[in-house]
């Protein structure tokens, strides 16, 4: 396989898999409010909930994907497999 449809396949992998980890984080947020919080708050508090719920889910799922981009570029060689997007990189 070539430079650019390694680039354009980890492009795709990459952004399935950040959207995977943002459902998970959702799901995950959203079960430990509605065990954990939902009780206990009053409904109209409830009702602001599910959109700090989609916000935290979205930071949680972007550090996690920085994360394992780190570690994964760890140990890979960059430079070896993928093309560059914008243009050429400088030495």
């Amino acid at each position: 396989m070539s430079k650019k449809s390694n680039t354009l396949l980890f492009i795709l992998g990459a952004t399935i898999f950040n959207i995977l980890v943002t459902v998970i984080c959702f799901m995950a947020l959203f079960v430990l409010f509605a065990w954990l919080l939902a009780p206990r708050l009053p409904p109209d508090a409830a009702a602001w909930s599910f959109p700090i719920i989609f916000i935290g889910a979205i930071v949680l799922s972007f550090v996690i994907y920085r994360v394992i981009l780190k570690l994964l570029f760890k140990r890979i060689e960059v430079d070896k497999y993928f093309d560059p997007i914008f243009g050429k990189r400088r030495k």
